[in-house]
């Protein structure tokens, strides 16, 4: 049976301050800064105030992030965040990120199935959207293939370097 937050494959769970090595990794990805608007590396002490200040309240801070880990093991491989949440509108941005060596196993399409019955059966949210570089291909194909439509070009939105680059928005009705 699955619960709200798990499933046989994957569980959602809250970020605890034994993540920071996990996050200092992650989060200071160069790879990863493309995506996520990152100019600079994060420290430890950043990371573990931002640790010690995150309460998980989406409606104080307008976000809530899980670590995404394997259901049969607790072994972490991934990170999805809600962002910018509007509950006047009920909506959220959604961020989500599989570490390369667990990319491909299906693990960010069980983590999607899960956050959507999260933020539309506890939460009440109507939708979620994704800004997705253009390039991004293997991404894109995951949100089209479960049901995000393509609702416009955010053209040149992602500056790297001296070149501009083009966002898809996509939107998923909850």
């Amino acid at each position: 049976m699955e619960k709200l937050l798990s499933n046989p494959i994957v569980t959602l769970r809250a970020i605890e301050p034994t993540d920071l090595d996990l996050l200092y990794r992650w989060e200071n990805d160069t790879d990863l800064w493309a995506v996520t608007d990152t100019l600079a590396p994060y420290s430890r002490q950043m990371l573990w105030q931002y640790l010690e200040s995150y309460t998980g309240d989406i409606y104080a801070s307008q976000q809530v992030r899980f670590v995404v880990t394997l259901t049969a093991t607790g072994e972490a491989v991934g990170l999805l965040d809600l962002m910018n949440f509007d509950p006047l509108n009920n909506r959220a941005e959604l961020g989500l990120y599989i570490a390369t060596e667990h990319r491909g196993k299906g693990y960010g399409r069980h983590a999607l199935h899960l956050i959507e019955g999260y933020a539309a059966g506890h939460i009440g949210m109507k939708q979620i959207y994704v800004k997705i570089l253009a390039t991004s291909t293997d991404c894109l194909a995951l949100f089209r293939s479960e049901g995000y439509r393509e609702v416009g070009t955010l053209n040149a939105w992602v500056k790297r370097g001296t070149t501009y680059h083009d966002a898809i928005l996509l939107q998923h009705l909850l």
